[in-house]
This record gives C-alpha cells, sequence and structure tokens, in this order.
C-alpha cells in the first residue's frame, strides 16, 4: 500500500546514441539515477512529433520530442532543427547501451512505442528498466525485450543496495548510489546535464518514507484469463449505489490482473506450498490430514510459521533433497475472500450449512473495499463455482477529515473525539428524550395520573377511526411510511429511510402533538381526549416496529411502556414483524394540504426571527400567495392552525401576485454552482439573474408560498425548479412594490456602501425596526449602530449613518427615518466617509 507525497529528487539527462549512427543520439531525462545501470530499452509516443536538433554550444545531435525542447535549451536561437518526425518512426532503432552489465541479453537496447509518453515532462524519450516500474515492465512485455519466464534482470536486494553484475556500485544502496553513477556517466560522456526537480513519488502509508518500485519473487493466481466471467458474476448481483458497480467495480474488473497474493512477513497463515530446492517438484497441501499423511508429522492445529516451517515432505524423486514450505505467507485479502467458507470449515464440514447460505443474500462495507473485500470474495468464488459469492451488496461512503483526505492516526487529522461526544451527545440525548416525551402523554393521562376523575377509562382499539383531521393526517403520515421504508428496504437503499423516519418524528413530536396538546390533556371533553390517545398509540406502535431496525434498544424501551396499552403478549419489539401499510387509510390530499400548511408556517416564523418579532406578539394579518387556487383552497382547511401557530388575527389568501407586488429574482450561488459548471457557469448565471418571473412549467417549478407580515419590512418566497438535475431552492425576496396595509411600527432600510460584511454574513442590505411592534421602546442611536454591527458582522469597524444625500444621522432625527434608506460608510482615519454616488435603496426589500 502506497500514498504519493512530493519531494525533491535529482533529474539527469543522458544520451543514448544510435548504433546505425553514433553521431546522433536519443536523449532521456529521469528523476532515479540509480535505475540507468537495469536500462534495457527506450519507449516514445508512436503518435507525437520528434525532433532532430543540434546544438549549437557542441554541435551534438539530438532526437526528443518536439514539444520538450525547452528540457534541454531556453531560446530557440541555441539550436537547430534538422528534421521532423513521428515516434513511431523511431521504433524498432537500436542504441549502445549506458553500461556492459546485460549486454549478452540480446533481444534488449532497442526503441519501443507506447501512448503512456506524455509531453507534460522530461524530453519525450522515457529510459525503461523492466523490474522497476510497473509501465517498463507492461512496455517491455509487450514489445518482447523479456518474457515472464526468463531470469529477471533485477541487481539490488531486498535492502536495496546494488549486487553483481553492477560492478561499479556494489554493495551501495540505492539513492547513495545517483552521485556515484551522475559521476561515471559524465566521465563516459553519457551525462547531457543534471539538476533537481519536485515531483510526486510514492511513499510507504505507515512509515512515511519514500519507496523504490523493485521485483520480488512472489506467488500469483491467475486471474486475467478470467475478467470475462468476473464481469458475468458481477452482472448477476445488484448494488447500491448502482454506478459503483458498473463504474467503479466494473472498470477495475475488466483491467484485472493476476493477483500476488504472497507476502514476505513472518505474520500471517503460511502458504501450504512444498517446493524441492530445484523448483521441478510443488505439492499443494489441501488439509492438516493431508500434510501429515505426505510428512508423517502431526503439526495438529497450529498452522503458524513456527510449527509448520520446519515440516519437510519427501520428494518422489529417488536421492532428492526433500520439499521445504516456501518462505512466503498469504496476503491477508486471500483470507479475507475466503471468509465464506472458512467460517464453515467448508469442504470438510457442514456442506448442507454452506450450500444454504451461499452466496449470501446481503453485505455491507465502505466503498474502498471495491479493490478489497469486494474484489477478493467475487475472484474466490468466480474460480472455484464460477458464481458470484452475495446476491445483494451496499457500499457506504466514507467520513474524510477536514482537508479531505483518510482520517490518520500518524496525521492526526482527526478532531479530538472526546471533544465530539462533549459537542454532539447533547444532541443525541435530546431526540430520545424528545420522543420519549411523547410517551409521557399516554402514561401521564392513562396510567399516572392523580385521581379516579383526571384517570381516563382508556382501551386501545386499532381499528377505530377518527374524524379529526390532525389525526386522519398523521395515521395516514404513518401508513406512508410503512409503505415507503418497506419500498426502500427491499431495494436496499437503507440511506432513504433514515431521514423519512426523522421527518416522521418531527411531524409526530413538533407539529401533531404540540397542535393537539389541548386534546390530548382532555380539555376538549372525555371522548374527544380517548379519540386522540387512541391515534397517538396507534401511531407510536407504528413506530416502534418501523424503526426497530434502526433504533432497537430505544424501540424496545418504548415498546416495553407502549404494550399493556395495546395488549400485546410478545415479550419484545424484536418479535414482532415489520406490519404492512394499510393502503386504505392513507390520504394523499390530506398530507398534501398539512404539509403546505407546514410551509405556510415554517416561512411565517423565519420571517419573525429575521425581524426579532417574537411569537408571543400577536400580527394583524398573514398573506398566502400561490398561483393554484386548489392549493390555496387546502392550506384555507387548515387555516385554524395557522392562526395559532403564527398568532395572527387573520390570513388572507390569494392568487394576485401583482396586487402584492410579488417578483420573483435568484441569485445563484457562485460557489456551489461555479464548482459543478465550470465555464457554463457564467451564461447560466446571467440567464438566471435576467430571468424576473421564471417559466414555471419549462422549468419544472413550483412556486411554494409567500408570507408577507403586518411590518411590509420583508417577504419571503420558496422557489424550487431543477438545473441539470439537481434540485435547488431559492430563497426569494420582493422587490419593489408599495406597502398594502400600513405598518404596525417603524423601520428603516441600510446598506452597506463602501465596505463588505464580516464573519460569514453575506448580504450588503437588510431592514431594521426602529421601535417595537407595541411602538414604545424607540432604538438610540448607539442601540441602531449595534444592531447594524450585529447584523452585518463589522464589529469593531468605524462607520457613519447617512442618508442618501449625505447628512449624518443623529439622535434627535431618528423617529422622522421610518421608511427611509441609511447608508452604512466606512470612516477614514481623518473622520472623511467620502462620496460613494450610492443611490436610493428600494424601500420593501430585506436582504439579498
Amino acid at each position: 500500500i502506497t500514498k504519493l507525497n512530493f519531494l525533491f529528487s535529482v533529474a539527469v539527462v543522458v544520451n543514448f546514441p544510435l548504433e546505425s549512427d553514433p553521431s546522433v543520439s536519443l536523449v532521456a531525462w529521469t528523476t532515479t539515477p540509480w535505475t540507468l545501470p537495469s536500462n534495457l530499452a527506450l519507449c516514445v509516443n508512436p503518435t507525437a512529433n520528434y525532433v532532430k536538433v543540434k546544438d549549437k554550444s557542441n554541435g551534438n545531435v539530438y532526437i526528443l520530442m518536439q514539444s520538450r525542447l525547452e528540457t534541454l535549451f531556453k531560446k530557440e536561437e541555441e539550436y537547430e532543427i534538422l528534421d521532423s518526425f513521428q515516434g513511431s518512426t523511431l521504433k524498432g532503432l537500436q542504441y549502445q547501451p549506458l553500461f556492459p552489465y546485460f549486454k549478452h541479453v540480446t533481444s534488449a537496447f532497442r526503441v519501443l512505442t507506447d501512448t503512456y509518453v506524455t509531453e507534460e515532462s522530461g524530453t519525450g524519450v522515457v529510459h525503461q528498466a523492466p523490474y522497476f516500474g510497473e509501465d517498463d515492465y507492461r512496455v517491455c512485455l509487450a514489445g518482447g525485450v523479456i518474457t515472464r519466464d526468463q531470469e529477471i534482470v533485477c541487481p539490488v536486494d531486498a535492502s536495496g543496495c546494488f549486487t553483481a553484475p553492477v560492478s561499479h556500485f556494489l554493495g551501495l544502496y540505492v539513492k547513495d548510489a545517483d552521485k556515484p553513477i551522475i559521476k561515471h556517466l559524465k566521465e563516459q560522456s553519457r551525462l547531457v546535464s543534471a539538476g533537481s526537480v519536485k515531483h510526486s513519488y510514492p511513499f510507504c502509508w505507515r512509515s512515511d518514507t519514500p519507496l523504490i518500485y523493485k521485483a520480488v519473487p512472489s506467488w500469483f493466481i491467475r486471474v486475467q484469463h478470467m475478467n470475462q466471467d468476473l464481469l458475468k458474476c458481477n452482472s448477476d448481483t445488484y448494488w447500491v449505489p448502482e454506478f459503483v458497480k458498473e463504474k467503479r467495480f466494473g472498470n477495475w474488473l475488466r483491467e484485472a490482473r493476476d493477483w500476488a497474493i504472497s507476502r514476505n512477513r513472518y505474520w500471517g497463515t503460511p502458504i501450504p506450498l512444498w517446493v524441492s530446492d530445484d523448483g521441478e517438484e510443488i505439492v499443494c497441501v489441501g488439509s492438516i490430514a493431508e500434510l501429515h499423511r505426505l510428512s508423517g508429522i502431526s503439526v495438529e492445529k497450529d498452522l503458524h510459521r513456527e510449527s509448520v516451517d520446519s515440516v519437510t515432505i519427501p520428494s518422489v524423486r529417488p536421492g532428492k533433497p526433500p520439499l521445504r514450505r516456501v518462505p512466503e505467507v498469504f496476503d491477508c485479502w486471500f483470507e479475507s475472500g475466503s471468509m465464506p467458507y472458512a467460517q464453515l470449515h467448508f469442504p470438510f464440514d457442514n456442506r448442507r450449512d454452506f450450500d444454504d447460505r451461499f452466496p449470501a443474500d446481503f453485505i455491507a462495507e465502505g466503498i474502498d473495499q471495491t479493490r478489497g473485500w469486494f474484489y477478493t470474495l467475487l475472484v474466490i468464488s468466480t474460480a472455484l463455482f464460477n458464481k458470484p459469492p452475495f446476491k445483494n451488496l451496499i457500499a457506504n461512503g466514507l467520513v474524510l477529515s477536514s482537508d479531505g483526505q483518510k482520517m490518520s492516526k500518524s496525521k492526526k487529522n482527526y478532531p479530538d473525539p472526546m471533544e465530539v461526544r462533549g459537542r454532539l451527545c447533547p444532541v443525541h440525548v435530546w431526540e430520545p428524550v424528545h420522543v420519549w416525551s411523547v410517551c409521557l402523554i399516554l402514561k401521564e393521562k392513562v396510567l399516572l395520573a392523580n385521581d379516579a376523575e383526571e384517570k381516563l377509562s382508556f382501551q386501545y382499539n386499532e381499528a377505530e377511526g377518527s374524524t379529526n383531521i390532525m389525526d386522519a393526517w398523521i395515521i395516514s403520515f404513518s401508513e406512508s411510511l410503512i409503505e415507503f421504508v418497506r419500498k426502500e428496504m427491499a431495494a436496499y437503499r437503507l440511506y432513504t429511510v433514515v431521514p423519512r423516519l426523522v421527518l416522521f418524528i418531527d411531524n409526530l413530536t413538533n407539529w401533531y402533538v404540540r397542535m393537539n396538546r389541548r386534546r390530548l390533556k382532555g380539555e376538549g371533553g372525555p371522548a374527544d381526549c380517548k379519540v386522540a390517545l387512541n391515534s397517538l398509540t396507534k401511531v407510536l406502535f407504528t413506530m416502534v416496529r418501523v424503526m426497530a431496525p434502526y433504533t432497537p434498544f430505544l424501540c424496545e424501551h418504548l415498546y416495553q411502556n407502549l404494550r399493556h396499552l395495546t395488549g400485546r403478549l410478545e415479550r419484545s419489539i424484536h418479535f414482532i414483524m415489520m406490519p404492512q401499510p394499510n393502503r386504505g387509510i392513507i390520504d394523499q390530499e390530506i398530507e398534501r394540504s398539512v404539509k403546505r400548511m407546514q410551509s405556510v408556517v415554517e416561512l411565517g416564523r423565519v420571517i419573525r426571527e429575521r425581524v426579532t418579532i417574537p411569537i408571543k406578539y400577536p400580527l394583524r394579518e398573514a398573506v398566502v400567495i400561490h398561483n393554484d387556487a386548489q392549493c390555496l383552497q387546502e392550506i384555507r382547511t387548515l387555516e385554524s392552525y395557522i392562526l395559532q401557530e403564527l398568532n395572527v388575527r387573520t390570513v388572507t389568501f390569494s392568487t394576485d401576485k401583482q396586487k402584492y407586488g410579488v417578483s420573483l429574482r435568484a441569485e445563484p450561488d457562485h460557489k456551489t454552482l461555479g464548482a459543478r459548471l465550470k465555464t457554463a457557469f457564467k451564461p447560466i448565471t446571467q440567464a438566471i439573474k435576467v430571468s424576473s418571473e421564471p417559466d414555471h412549467k419549462t422549468l419544472g417549478a413550483r412556486l411554494k408560498t409567500a408570507f408577507k407580515p403586518i411590518t411590509q419590512a420583508i417577504k419571503f418566497f420558496v422557489f424550487y425548479f431543477q438545473l441539470k438535475g439537481s434540485n435547488l431552492k431559492l430563497i426569494i425576496t420582493k422587490s419593489g412594490g408599495e406597502p398594502t396595509v400600513q405598518p404596525n411600527c417603524r423601520y428603516v432600510n441600510v446598506v452597506l456602501s463602501n465596505m463588505d460584511p464580516g464573519y460569514g454574513v453575506k448580504g450588503h442590505e437588510a431592514s431594521l425596526f426602529l421601535e417595537n411592534p407595541q411602538g414604545q421602546n424607540v432604538l438610540t442611536l448607539d442601540q441602531l449602530k449595534r444592531e447594524v454591527e450585529i447584523l452585518f458582522g463589522i464589529y469593531g469597524r468605524q462607520f457613519s449613518l447617512t442618508t442618501p444625500d449625505g447628512a449624518v444621522v443623529t439622535e434627535s432625527n431618528l423617529t422622522t427615518l421610518h421608511q427611509n434608506t441609511l447608508l452604512v460608510r466606512k470612516v477614514s482615519v481623518d473622520g472623511d466617509v467620502g462620496n460613494t454616488g450610492d443611490t436610493v435603496y428600494s424601500s420593501a426589500v430585506y436582504s439579498k
């Protein structure tokens, strides 16, 4: 396992004179001079343009890629182009080797071609040391310079030191040999230039030290010959998400190579291969019993190296020495891929159990296992049975650190777990307490009442219905939840279920119980209270059954407090099957109506927060605007809940946008859309900005709701549309238009003039109330400035408030500023606020 870091390396350019014309040399660039003694070939790009150039300073003639002339020459005057041609014309040319160590390799020291050679660096001529680079090995193997079965050309030992026949540098550590090699090349007139370069290089993932590529003896499982079988088995499986199967995993399978399963370590499962000294005899031992039979030695069940390395197997050839176990151990991923068989000791035992369990119905792991467990499972299963090892698979994503890298103990790029626990635990604790408070309503009303008069005689009846619209809504929503969860679970889309469960809990605790608190307390009479309690019990019992797989302990606790009310005999919630949806009581119209009502209430709450008017202060009117009269009619049926939740006296419903001065203005999110749309961002941004009233049908848009407070300071709209397949949500404010109702309190518009907001605030424009909604406690000038600081995050900055004509605001004229615009201007060192030429700001705009 490696990772890429950046380091500075020695970079040299070396010449390779052609055998046919020694006066002309190919020039190659490399950052690993220590690999040059093992050079066996050169590689060029067959489709790139190459040139023969003359160095005017010394008369030498070189061949290199035309686009890489800058590697040797700084100016055009330094060279003369003698000829140009494609790289393919160089194929097969022979050159003089740098060192004499491997002259006996008759197929070596010639030019090969491959498109992996690029024009991004070097000279466009790459030196090939096939046993010290992956691409080098591939190209030389394809070009016939080496074969799979020949003796490898790798004069470097396991310690990274040169071995025979590299006599000039024998025993030197390869990186320490860079300078002696450069010196030798210079003495032999083979060095063109030398320098240093910063480049990416493989490092050990654990020790964070530079690595070297080097061929080592390994045992392989043949995989390349069964690529098509792997793809066929993969096609018989179901993945979530689907693109991981087809793209990431599928592409890996198409390029699958033979799998090196051996590791040169002490700890691990010994590879059960006994081999003769001459390599002519190989015995693969398949069981402990077979090893005992072949060797005559019992190793019991301890199969580690200290027990089996000393075991020998007699040779079947008379007079030959016994066979000894190879020193390597298995790659641990081979053992992971063998899990389905090893866990049942198959094929020695439990064959029937194995047949019942294989392939597995479902497995799940991180997306990084596409090259790990998922792959090894499939390779071994395909090799043994030619079928997949699982039917369904979920690949989850990874939690990364803030810098986008994998969290690592060595890097310490993760937050302190104790700090995270301290910060998040109260949030996690709050949710179950919130749900538990709903159950307490039942306990307090039915089981824990103080006296007989307060205690209800309540018997749960699952079949009993309710005419109350909120009861019908929450029951319908719970049945829809069952249908949704069963559908998504059947499709293994677990990630879509949790948000729906959270929404259900929110609807139950923050909407249903909140809006029916008086009924549940019995203020509407015992009969209505029993109906409400029956609906609540039904919904809670549905909730614990649906959520049990996700929150098993919480749901078990809730069930134990519900089972006496429901009359269930099962001792645990986990003994009860997931319920089936009752589609007869699912009412999509009621669910849609309540959802629209919730949107109105939520927008109203947002507006109150923005203008700091607490919910306890009543407002005179709320206006809901929608272009669909049917939508407004659905919301009107729930008008009483809007009045209650928003604390307004009346709600007005209208489809007339012009009457209330409603228009749409979209402001694109530059950071998000820019990263996604790239070069298309600018024209799309312009199209959004000039579209004051987008065509709703064309964009697939829905204008959800609009709410206008009595103050006229702000109007909010929510607008949904799709852009390149992504759902975007815009919060849009009203621009222009005259107030239709006189405001309850005085206010001013404020605009940042010659300064920018701070502390993450994005807007330059806003509105502020000069008094509270009851018309008392008018702000002082200092308080107004403090509100401006908070609103725009400009703490500690020197600024003044002026009218558009330049008059500085004073304490005495605050009450006369109602509906006017104030400019927030930075004060310079000498106290001058400057003249920015700002225009008057629209009196009905809140923010951008």
